[in-house]
């Protein structure tokens, strides 16, 4: 799968999907600082689904309708970046294909996959 990893994502969750064979582009190896349509719109031109710990781009998607390849909103404030990383990549493993075009979001009490309207 390919994805784009927002600047405010752990590095160790990009290495670990990388390490699966994913294909990452990662914000704050390429543009850091840039805004969050820039991001945006990024993903979609890759057609990647974006990792992001920001909440912001779900007023992106939902409330401005903004188009999206897929969201994945990552919600685990307290757990270490190991652990971050083995929940993410256990959640593409299981999920992956499911979560294309979708808002999801990843968090200690679960995921909840939304498909866009």
């Amino acid at each position: 799968m390919i994805f784009l990893a927002d600047e405010g994502v752990d590095r160790q969750i990009v290495d670990r999907l990388r390490d699966e064979g994913h294909f990452v582009y990662y914000i704050a190896e390429m543009d850091p600082g840039i805004s969050d349509d820039s991001v945006l719109e990024l993903a979609n031109i890759q057609n990647a689904l974006l990792l992001t710990a920001d909440k912001d781009f779900g007023e992106l998607v939902f409330r401005q309708r903004r188009a999206s390849a897929g969201v994945i909103l990552i919600r685990l404030s307290g757990l270490s970046a190991a652990h971050k990383a083995e929940s993410v990549a256990k959640l593409v493993h299981e999920h992956g294909e499911e979560m294309a075009g979708s808002f999801s979001v990843i968090a200690r009490s679960g995921t909840r996959i939304r498909r866009k309207m």
